[in-house]
């Protein structure tokens, strides 16, 4: 009978190793996806402030042009 109890420890161990591993492996996808929607965020707050700044940059260049053309 302890033949059979220990089959059944290492049963249990293998399960709840499985189990971990499984978690872990769900919880890297989720990791992916989160990183994902950052560098998405990031990429529309970089297009959205180039796009407000990018008026004024071109209109400080314009003017810089001017005032060398004037020299």
């Amino acid at each position: 009978m302890s033949g059979n109890h220990m089959s059944d420890k290492l049963h249990n161990a293998l399960i709840c190793l499985s189990a971990l591993v499984s978690r872990r492996e769900s919880e890297r996808g989720a990791t992916a996806t989160e990183y994902a929607l950052l560098v998405a965020l990031i990429a529309v707050i970089l297009i959205g402030g180039v796009g407000a700044f990018g008026g004024a940059l071109n209109s400080f260049f314009e003017g810089l042009q001017d005032t060398v053309a004037g020299w």
